[in-house]
């Protein structure tokens, strides 16, 4: 399954490349990610859980970083495997970011692969909770780049 997808954040790219490299602040734009481990610089591990429709899972997740060319691109593995259920999750992630008048535009490729149980369940179910998580992961980028209220209010 091939998701794309977009979005834009105000501020420059090497800043945004810069929170999106930092594995502890990309994680918390995540809902439902815990136990984030950093293995080493290119290697991380983490537990994430998620609801799709009325099931909830839980996955062993290894996140491996294969190129990273500040502040352009990032290409990472993903490996899940669910706590307690058949089957595994992979993943392949590339993202670009362009830079245009002060805003920078990410640009996200996934090829994910569902296999066991897993895959049984439905693709277009797991497309669209991938969806949902992509744009919330988006939502809280942007948020953490948008000046805080007391800020503004000074």
């Amino acid at each position: 399954m091939r998701l794309n997808g977009e979005f834009t954040v105000k501020s420059s790219r090497k800043a945004v490349f810069d929170a999106v490299r930092d594995a502890r602040f990309f994680a918390s734009c995540i809902e439902g990610v815990s136990e984030l481990t950093e293995i080493d610089s290119t290697h991380y591990g983490a537990v994430m859980e998620t609801k799709l429709s009325f099931m909830k899972f839980k996955f062993k997740v290894t996140v491996e970083l294969v190129r990273v060319e500040p502040p352009h691109e990032i290409e990472a593995r993903i490996d899940g495997r669910p706590i307690g259920f058949l089957g595994r999750l992979t993943a392949v992630s590339v993202t670009t970011l362009t830079e245009s008048h002060g805003e920078t535009r990410l640009r996200y490729t996934m090829d994910v692969a569902l296999t066991g149980k897993l895959g049984s369940l439905g693709q277009s179910a797991f497309s669209a909770k991938a969806k949902e998580m992509a744009k919330q992961f988006g939502d809280n980028l942007r948020a953490a780049f948008e000046p805080r209220t007391d800020e503004v209010n000074r």
